[in-house]
């Protein structure tokens, strides 16, 4: 999981071989094969009018944005270990929240950075405002944080544990 401090964003050893794997393959087959599919659309014929080409190219900045942000953060990246089962929110973990203390209006999510971001559970950022305000609460605790229409909202942490996907 990750954990983000200032400049340093904190990964399990598994987190970082993945990323690592991404940035591996999107440098070498993955520029390749854009490479190769920018050549055959320019083969076509005139550019302007080309849309192959132009997709292939957007593609292309997509994958070199994704090669920087992967760059950047393997860079920044310290590798530890996953946070403890000690009931307190930090990155990394699976929280059950319920809102204004009503445990029938919960809700469920893990909270690290988008690049764990999946299908499975929704994902809140630790820089997120319902992320930082439960971090470095226990369970049981009430937490307070700033909805985007800048009112505050609270909620009770039911459930802290680390993520296993």
């Amino acid at each position: 999981m990750t954990q983000t401090s200032e400049n340093v964003t904190w990964l399990t050893q598994e987190a970082y071989n993945k990323l690592k794997e991404e940035l591996e393959y999107l440098t070498g087959p993955a520029r390749t094969e854009i490479s190769s599919k920018i050549a055959a659309a320019r083969e076509e014929g005139d550019l302007r009018e080309n849309g192959g080409y132009h997709a292939a190219k957007e593609e292309q900045g997509k994958q070199e944005l994704r090669v920087r942000q992967l760059t950047q953060l393997l860079e920044s990246a310290k590798v530890g270990e996953a946070p403890a089962a000690n009931g307190a929110v930090a990155p990394g973990m699976v929280v059950t929240i319920a809102f204004d203390g009503d445990e029938d209006d919960t809700l469920t999510f893990l909270l690290a950075s988008r690049e764990y971001a999946s299908s499975d559970i929704e994902t809140y950022s630790p820089q997120s405002p319902l992320g930082s305000g439960v971090i470095g609460h226990k369970v049981g605790d009430d937490a307070q944080y700033e909805l985007p229409n800048g009112k505050p909202a609270s909620v009770k942490i039911l459930k802290a544990e680390p993520y296993e996907g």
